[in-house]
């Protein structure tokens, strides 16, 4: 009876600590005991790695897991009540969520290298595609433009990819404005039936 009356009037966290002797290491970690949390550490290492690796899988990744868990354990230790469950149990669920959140980190890293992985290449053979193409009609047109006269060739050259104007051709070429317009319109009408012969 007397020892019952002495329990109650303990605080607690005392009684809990009775149950929970990691408890008591945690609460004394919060108040900055760094030998405390060497022991609780050394208690704790083998269960956090543990649940770690089973979430992870990989023994690297545990480790640097397990590391980031103590870390935590120590910034929170001071939030530490043993009324609402054991320190096992809070560091356990701690290792659990922090091994979540990696696995979902890397999940998320790996959708997001595959997909800009993928806009890399589907972008290559655009551009690809693209330069390709270009060529092709680069030959098309070169094909086609040999298909005109001399005169024909000459004045839709100076026009189209020289940037001259029909008055300009015309003094170049030292013939009629009118003369140059005909020259280039019989040109034009003959390229496009040359090109859009082909397919």
């Amino acid at each position: 009876m007397g020892v019952l009356r002495a329990m109650r009037a303990r605080p607690v966290d005392v009684v809990a600590d009775l149950n929970d002797p990691l408890g008591d290491l945690l609460r004394r970690a919060g108040r900055g005991d760094q030998a405390a949390f060497g022991e609780l550490y050394d208690a704790l290492s083998p269960l956090v790695y543990g649940v770690v690796l089973k979430v992870v899988r990989d023994p690297s990744q545990a480790e640097e897991v397990a590391q980031e868990v103590f870390v935590e354990l120590w910034r929170l230790a001071a939030r530490f009540d043993g009324t609402k469950g054991n320190a096992k149990t809070w560091a356990a669920t701690l290792a659990h969520r922090r091994a979540i959140d990696r696995v979902r980190s890397e999940q998320a890293s790996r959708v997001r290298h595959d997909r800009d992985a993928n806009q890399t290449i589907r972008v290559e053979r655009d551009v690809v595609a693209a330069e390709v193409e270009s060529s092709l009609d680069q030959v098309r047109v070169r094909r086609a433009l040999l298909q005109l006269s001399e005169l024909q060739r000459e004045a839709v050259e100076l026009a189209y990819f020289g940037g001259h104007t029909y008055r300009e051709v015309a003094v170049l070429l030292e013939v009629a404005e009118g003369t140059v317009k005909s020259r280039i319109r019989d040109g034009m009408i003959r390229l496009r039936d040359e090109l859009g012969g082909e397919s």
